[in-house]
């Protein structure tokens, strides 16, 4: 049997802790809450969970402290942390980032999103089990051929553009895992271009169009509003 990933959720509101528990239950992961620092530190070191989702604002300890007693004081000092917090300046995103945190989540936030931040930072740091990428992707009106390179719609060859390939690969290698706009846009364009959100939009569009030229609007490519895209995983 496959072990499921561990996530430690920190914050001290009840309403959050049950939302965060049952949403990423629902994903496939394992979980365990603390409602203050103190507590979580021991859990950390007891439980040595996969991934940490820390909130900012708690009475006794606050998120920042807590993580620089995880990155300093822990067993774990490595364990990934992602922060969650109402505040939204850049000094404090700044401090999280200074402190060790690998990615700031703000309140209120989109459980999606949240679900596929967890993903990236699991992937990122080596602690998402690897699944082997599917080679070949058969769909009603067409075929992803990775190995090959090579796309077939409708039972024909179709040519993408150097752009159109890239962004398609990095879905096709991901089938049913939302990617980020942050995490594609790095990917393809370079770090400079994370906020660029536009692009996506616009390139997505285009590839709709050729991948499903008869039914665009029920394309397998999805999308989440302000979050990232998903190609849906093949039936089969």
């Amino acid at each position: 049997m496959v072990r499921k990933q561990l996530v430690l959720v920190v914050d001290d509101e009840a309403a959050i802790v049950r939302l965060l528990r049952a949403t990423m239950q629902a994903e496939g992961y394992a979980v365990i809450t603390a409602n203050r620092g103190g507590t979580a530190l021991d859990l950390l070191n007891t439980e040595r969970p996969d991934l940490v989702v820390l909130d900012v604002m708690m009475p006794e300890m606050d998120g920042f402290e807590t993580l620089r007693r995880i990155r300093s004081e822990s067993q774990v000092p490595t364990v990934p942390v992602i922060l969650l917090t109402a505040r939204t300046g850049d000094i404090d995103k700044l401090q999280g980032f200074q402190q060790g945190a690998d990615d700031y989540v703000t309140k209120p936030f989109n459980p999606d999103e949240l679900l596929a931040r967890i993903a990236a930072v699991l992937r990122r740091s080596g602690g998402e089990t690897a699944v082997p990428v599917q080679q070949v992707l058969h769909y009603p009106q067409f075929t992803i051929d990775l190995a090959a390179r090579r796309i077939d719609v409708q039972g024909e060859e179709i040519r993408l553009s150097r752009t159109e390939w890239a962004l398609l690969s990095q879905l096709a290698g991901n089938p049913g895992r939302i990617m980020l706009h942050a995490e594609l846009l790095s990917r393809i364009w370079g770090p400079e271009f994370r906020d660029e959100s536009q692009y996506l939009r616009t390139w997505v569009s285009r590839l709709r169009a050729k991948l499903e030229p008869d039914n665009p609007e029920q394309s397998m490519i999805t999308t989440f509003p302000g979050v990232g895209y998903r190609l849906e995983p093949p039936s089969n």
